[in-house]
């Protein structure tokens, strides 16, 4: 069975009238002048917010890696990055530090950002998103190591549930020569 290709969510009609559904539910009205154009904004933006999916990590890269001869820890550090929780489509939000040693090979610094943002701008969870970077870099570079640190302040904590504004979480994921403690000691030093 083959399958219906899927509309974009920007142009969704069927959606948009959902999303007037649900603005009803929640004790709206949807044809005041304010919510009129709701639904199609909240779709446009929900498709930017999710633009990751159409990413490809090999056009972000677009043949940015360069040779060297040396492996001197490269770290980039606070990156900020926004995503959306996939068990409540609630943001969250931070800042990203990203550590490599080269193995034969760098890539342009504008690269790892973009690198952030494409896993960041999907449904997500914090620890995925930490690891799918370090993966990632790991794959494209060929390094000896990778390390990345993720400091996240998720709404889903602070506007619902426990609310809790202060709380702060931390994940980090370390491959490869990053997991030797003189190294992890180095970057962790380094990224404070």
């Amino acid at each position: 069975m083959s399958e219906t290709p899927r509309t974009s969510l920007e142009t969704n009609t069927a959606l948009a009238e959902h999303l007037r559904e649900l603005l009803e539910a929640a004790g709206e009205t949807p044809d005041r002048e304010g919510l009129l154009r709701t639904p199609e904004r909240f779709l446009k933006a929900f498709s930017f917010l999710t633009r990751g999916y159409k990413q490809s990590i090999s056009e972000i890269i677009n043949g940015a890696l360069f040779e060297v001869n040396y492996q001197d820890m490269v770290i980039v550090k606070n990156i900020e990055f926004y995503s959306l929780c996939e068990h409540h489509l609630v943001p969250f939000f931070g800042k990203c530090h990203v550590g490599y040693l080269p193995q034969g090979r760098v890539i342009g610094l504008s690269k790892i950002p973009r690198i952030v943002d494409a896993f960041a701008s999907r449904l997500q969870v914090q620890e995925r998103l930490t690891h799918q970077v370090s993966e990632c870099l790991m794959k494209e570079l060929g390094a000896l190591g990778v390390g990345v640190v993720m400091q996240g302040h998720h709404l889903c904590m602070m506007m619902r549930g426990v609310e809790k504004q202060g709380a702060e979480t931390l994940t980090s994921s370390l491959l490869g020569d990053f997991q030797n403690p003189s190294t992890r000691a180095e970057f962790f030093n380094l990224i404070k």
